[in-house]
């Protein structure tokens, strides 16, 4: 292959985010976890399915980070995952410091990557990494908003009973209870979802959007979502690595657009082989900017905790 992307934590997530790579044929994946075999096991097991799978990607694990020397993409999904009761933000202290020693290891061999940072709380996290790579805000994505709109779109295929390819969404600001899907903006085959369904169905499916994660938690009870959000971050770094500028609702930090400053919110891009190279913005009404600013709000109060961490 001659791309090459590392994926950043071996659980759930990171192995299916490294499995579907490889079946995809898109790269050279290389896996990096700090538990000694954990990453070399996974990777062994990835590579003796692909005589079966019929893909030559090749298929690193390792512990040291030089092994990911030059890669494309690097996708980090390391960090404590959510336990029933827990919300993202409890997540916050811990995997803070975690998202800063590996973005600073990636960056020493990386330098050239586009980060795509899939740890929670994510726009924070999107936070840590961008302060603690040095690298342009082009070059730091946050995979929120295509798990979010996937999940809309899944929602809306049940309730209507059509296929999910027939199905668009969007889904903006933070990626957690403050977020903000956009029924306005959401198609089946190209009609409005809001000449299809009442008002009630539609609310009642996003607030289930909003509590999708949390739904997913309490039925495993044992860990978080990780075959969505894996194929989320999948669809982010094919659109990098083919340099599809393709438009998906992603992190991103923004430097006035929204009205939004200095913080990673979701909102729609266009994603190419320079990461983000254009943020589009749409026309939003009184209402819908409203709950962008209050989804702002709470990224920008979870920031300041960051801050505090010592």
């Amino acid at each position: 292959m001659d791309k090459k992307v590392t994926v950043v934590g071996a659980g759930n997530v990171g192995a299916t985010t490294a499995q579907r790579l490889a079946e995809k044929e898109l790269c050279d994946v290389v896996l990096i976890d700090i538990i000694e075999g954990v990453p070399q096991g996974k990777a062994l097991d990835l590579a003796e399915a692909a005589p079966i799978e019929k893909h030559d990607a090749g298929l690193i694990g390792s512990n040291n980070y030089e092994a990911s020397e030059k890669s494309d993409v690097v996708i980090i999904t390391a960090g404590i995952a959510r336990k029933p009761g827990m919300s993202r933000d409890d997540l916050l202290s811990t995997n803070a410091k975690i998202m800063k020693s590996v973005t600073e290891q990636i960056a020493r061999f990386s330098p050239d990557a586009v980060l795509i940072i899939v740890s929670n709380p994510l726009d924070a996290m999107c936070h840590v990494a961008y302060k603690a790579s040095n690298f342009p805000r082009n070059r730091v994505i946050g995979m929120a908003g295509v798990l979010d709109s996937a999940r809309f779109r899944a929602f809306i295929s049940m309730e209507l009973n059509v296929s999910v390819e027939n199905t668009h969404a969007f889904v903006l600001g933070g990626h957690g209870d403050t977020m903000v899907p956009l029924p306005r903006y959401s198609t089946v085959a190209g009609i409005p979802v809001t000449e299809l369904l009442s008002k009630e169905r539609i609310d009642a499916l996003v607030e289930r959007t909003r509590k999708g994660g949390a739904e997913i938690v309490g039925l495993l009870k044992t860990g978080s979502a990780y075959y969505a959000p894996a194929s989320a971050a999948v669809e982010m770094a094919e659109a990098v690595l083919k340099d599809k500028k393709k438009i998906l609702p992603c992190a991103a930090y923004l430097e006035g657009e929204y009205g939004i400053n200095d913080l990673f919110i979701g909102v729609p891009v266009k994603l190419g082989s320079n990461g983000i190279e254009e943020i589009i913005q749409i026309i939003l009404t009184d209402e819908e900017n409203a709950a962008l600013k209050r989804s702002a709000d709470a990224v920008k109060e979870l920031i300041l905790k960051i801050d505090r961490i010592p």
